[in-house]
């Protein structure tokens, strides 16, 4: 029988409270809030089992809350959920858990309430480290005051409240203090000398307590922070008011950006280098920028040529590209007969643009000679063996992966034998020490430590300089890379990638890569992806997501396609077969087969028709042609028209491609090859002749259907799936996020962004408003990135100059004026279009080096064209811009610098402002007054305020 009377004495020993959680959160019918954390009585991290607070309206507010009891000294980390009436999650809260502490001198059945508000992504930006440790970052630690444990529960006054205040104020300068003032004479009356300290906790949270008569007390002017302590109808004497961020003017900062390879200093070898970043911070702070923004650094050696240098298609996601390499650094005692040939290769190299083959081939040449010559000490050394163990996972596969590519003279792993597929065991023999080739795999070695080493002295260097490095995610690796010949279950091989018509390409983009397969990737929670933030965020404190539309769907072509046009979103909602018979639509044939009739052959191929027939098309009724099965694709026709050409059939095998391409492409209906009864409207579906020959009831429902496919059905979907990664990335690493949303932009894509505290871009010539030719800077929102160009598009000067129709509607769209506007762009142009963007709400105005130097006469010589970095319209173009001037002149422009800085400034952007021991030896020909001025240009003694 049960002691009853034993379990009576235990419980009296136990101190027994309530818990009262508060959230003001708007929902939609259907959604609820939940509590859920680490202990069993908030489910042990099982949503399922969390605490279900219920809703009630107090004013336009709508107040979640809910109540448990626990113990005295009960403690646990928690959050809130947004949940379906099964609990399926919808959201959740960003940044770190909370933590519910209950002081151990609290008296028996009080009820202690905590007030929070809902973190969103946007909260958690001031706590990653491109604030937390670049930007915000202190020359010394604050002491921690008193710990959020140590809360002081005695209340010794009836009626009263104890208040507990906790508040986060990331962004506080030296020797300043936190305070809270109110109405009420425990909060000071409004008046700073007599409010409430607050005590710094750690993490940049600041808190007190304060004993409050029971009434309404008002906290702040403006959008007041209301407490009212005659709200709660139970018996609560205690109240945990966690008040979110200190609101204070959003921070805003300004940076440049720059391919790697296009930098040029007197020390580089053809190329930028790594090692040149550290003159490119010193720059970027003399003209007032908080940050530097890279494109993709990754090793991209598929073919050994020209083509390489597109920096978006990885060999491996993971390495260091060797083209940044500065040989020069690889050792102290770098032999005589060396030290000539870097001489003579620097004089070589120095050209206009990058010689991508030559520059390769010099530094892989030099590296070969200097790792024979130190090899030993190198791969002896404990920094060496440190790096190695770090790296292995990945180091390992990539030198054998380099190895089995110059043995077999191919990328392609198909084309390796035994080699093809992947095994743990093939690694291990063909990286043994034992083996023939493990010299060949340790110079591998020796060339990444390097890439890295010299990484990370330049981006320490932009840490302790205040300067954020930014580096970027590429959506996409190369179809014949490490990653696919090691992890070929996570790719859908027979797929591309790509992107539908947009402001790049009316013709849609092929990028070649293959699709993810994103089922396969979550069994292990997207650990690929994990692993490569990881690796970033050894070297970068943010990072662009290229193409982040990709993370809610990706526009798929088949492996054959060589055209970005024809293609489908992945995932998406098909048309089936039943829907459209439903609708009247039955023919599929004839939807989904090119439609060539002979007048499309004479109208495009004249004379040669005939010829064109023949080789590549069947007759399959009256005046009807088929392409023959040989070529039925776009890979196909290319294929068949070079042969042709060569035998000198065809004259003009461009044309004659593009046409047969168009032809292949005159489709409505695109069949999933997967499912037969499944259908995907082709994208412009309405500008094909396969269209315009429809009957009108065809046509009409054609229409509705491809409108609905674009853009209806397919938002809950892509929503769901982009909660599913974007959160894994965003959690993977401390690093800032920004996401390139650029093109057709689904109508999620930005509640989405806006959620995740993801940074989204705003190119002026490429408004997402359908509206708007040119977008208003001035009417940006703040979590965004402005910019007047990117490497994507042609220079701000290019693109001025390129169209006077274009320039005279911009002046009239965004100067207000019917005055005609200069032919030129001229350095007033510039800084009218450049103040715009800094004076923007935006949280980052990022410029293009190019648009930088464009602001002053005597660096608008070269051609505008000439500085464009991609043409997104050209698959084989051949990225190799280079700046025309060296670092180290523009380091001795003091005019260039002050105009730029004095844009910054002017804006009420911030900049880097350094601490004496922070100061670098360039400027030591600065004065001591002027050097006192850059240190002491904040006021040491301020007081920070939360009214």
């Amino acid at each position: 029988m049960p002691n009853w009377g034993l379990l009576s004495i235990s419980s009296k020993s136990m101190k027994s409270v309530t818990v009262s959680f508060r959230l003001p959160y708007h929902t939609q019918w259907g959604q609820s809030l939940l509590v859920c954390g680490a202990e069993p009585v908030l489910g042990s991290w099982n949503v399922k089992k969390g605490l279900l607070l219920s809703p009630h309206h107090q004013g336009i507010e709508l107040i979640w809350t809910g109540s448990m009891p626990v113990h005295a000294g009960f403690t646990s980390e928690y959050s809130y959920y947004l949940v379906d009436d099964q609990r399926n999650v919808l959201r959740w809260e960003m940044g770190e858990k909370r933590t519910l502490l209950v002081p151990e001198g609290v008296n028996d059945g009080e009820v202690l309430e905590f007030y929070d508000l809902w973190q969103t992504g946007s909260d958690t930006l001031p706590f990653r480290n491109a604030f937390k440790d670049v930007i915000f970052r202190r020359s010394r630690s604050l002491d921690i005051e008193r710990p959020l444990a140590a809360v002081k529960p005695k209340l010794d006054v009836d009626d009263s409240v104890l208040v507990h205040f906790k508040i986060c104020c990331p962004n506080i300068e030296e020797d300043s203090m936190v305070y809270v003032i109110g109405s009420s004479s425990k909060l000071g009356q409004w008046k700073i000398q007599n409010a409430l300290k607050l005590s710094y906790a750690g993490d940049s949270v600041w808190h007190a307590e304060c004993i409050i008569p029971r009434g309404k007390i008002a906290l702040e002017t403006g959008s007041n922070r209301e407490l009212s302590l005659n709200s709660s109808k139970g018996p609560s004497r205690y109240i945990f008011l966690s008040d979110g961020m200190m609101r204070e003017m959003p921070w805003r900062g300004a940076g440049m950006a720059i391919p790697m390879f296009s930098v040029r200093s007197e020390d580089d070898l053809g190329v930028g280098e790594f090692l040149d970043l550290k003159l490119l911070v010193d720059w970027a702070v003399e003209s007032g920028f908080h940050l530097v923004q890279l494109l993709p650094i990754n090793d991209t050696s598929v073919h050994g040529m020209w083509w390489d240098s597109y920096p978006y298609s990885s060999l491996s996601v993971f390495a260091l590209h060797p083209l940044y390499l500065r040989v020069q650094a690889l050792s102290d005692h770098i032999p005589d007969d060396i030290k000539q040939d870097i001489l003579k290769a620097k004089e070589e190299l120095n050209k206009k643009d990058v010689d991508y083959e030559a520059t390769m081939a010099t530094k892989l040449s030099i590296a070969k000679r200097m790792f024979a010559t130190e090899k030993d000490s190198i791969l002896n050394s404990s920094s060496f063996q440190k790096f190695f163990s770090e790296n292995e996972e990945w180091l390992k596969p990539y030198a054998a992966f380099c190895f089995l590519r110059d043995f077999f003279e191919t990328s392609d792993h198909s084309q390796w034998g035994r080699f093809s597929n992947f095994s743990k065991e093939k690694l291990e023999k063909l990286t043994a020490k034992d083996s023939l080739q493990y010299e060949i795999i340790c110079f591998h070695y020796y060339v990444q430590f390097h890439l890295h080493s010299q990484l990370l002295e330049a981006a320490e260097y932009a840490r302790k300089r205040r300067v954020v490095l930014k580096g970027d995610l590429p959506i996409g690796v190369d179809r014949n890379s490490v990653d696919t010949w090691v992890y070929p279950n996570l790719f859908r091989m027979n797929t591309s990638t790509g992107a539908p018509p947009d402001y790049f390409d009316k013709n849609g983009q092929n990028w070649g890569f293959p699709t993810y397969n994103w089922e396969e990737m979550s069994k292990d929670n997207y650990a690929w992806w994990r692993a490569r933030l990881t690796q970033m965020a050894k070297y970068f404190t943010a990072y662009r997501i290229d193409h982040i539309l990709g993370f809610f769907r990706i526009w798929e072509l088949p492996e054959h396609a060589m055209t970005g046009l024809v293609g489908k979103f992945r995932p998406s909602i098909p048309l089936s077969k039943e829907e459209l018979e439903r609708e009247g639509i039955w023919d599929f044939d004839r939807l989904s087969k090119p439609y060539v009739r002979q007048e499309f052959l004479e109208e495009r191929f004249g004379d040669s028709w005939p010829l064109i027939a023949s080789n590549f098309f069947n007759a399959c009724g009256k005046d009807r042609y088929e392409f023959k099965e040989e070529c039925n694709t776009e890979k196909k026709i290319a294929a068949k028209v070079k042969t042709l050409t060569e035998k000198s059939l065809l004259g003009n095998d461009d044309k004659s491609r593009r046409d047969l391409f168009d032809l292949i492409k005159n489709i409505v209906l695109i069949k999933d090859p997967e499912d037969p009864t499944k259908f995907y409207p082709r994208f412009n579906l309405e500008d094909t002749s396969s269209f315009n020959d429809l009957d009108d009831h065809s046509k009409n429902v054609l229409r509705r259907l491809y409108y609905d496919y674009y853009f209806h059905r397919q938002e809950d979907l892509w929503l769901r799936n982009a909660l599913k990664t974007l959160p894994v990335l965003l959690n993977s690493s401390d690093m800032m996020a920004c996401g390139e949303d650029l093109g057709l932009i689904p109508s999620c894509v930005h509640p989405v962004m806006q959620e995740l505290g993801l940074v989204g871009l705003r190119i002026q010539r490429m408004p997402s408003e359908p509206d708007l030719e040119f977008g208003i800077p001035s009417q940006y929102s703040y979590m965004t990135v402005c910019a007047p160009s990117c490497h994507d598009c042609s220079t701000l000067r290019a693109w001025w100059e390129e169209d006077e129709e274009r320039r005279r509607r911009y002046f009239k769209a965004v100067v207000g004026t019917d005055k005609l506007p200069p032919s030129r762009c001229a350095p007033e142009v510039v800084h009218f279009i450049l103040r715009q963007h800094v004076e923007a709400p935006s949280m980052w105005a990022i410029f293009p080096l190019q648009d930088l130097l464009a602001l002053k006469e005597e660096y608008t010589s070269r051609p505008a064209t000439e500085e464009t970095i991609n043409d997104p319209t050209n698959p084989k173009h051949y990225w190799r811009y280079r700046v025309h001037m060296t670092l180290e002149s523009l380091m001795k422009d003091k005019g260039l610098k002050t105009t730029i800085k004095d844009l910054v400034s002017g804006s009420g952007r911030s900049y880097p402002r350094l601490e004496e021991a922070d100061v670098p030896e360039i400027q030591a020909e600065n004065s001591d007054a002027e050097k006192k001025q850059v240190i002491n240009g904040v006021p040491k003694e301020r007081v920070a305020v939360s009214v």
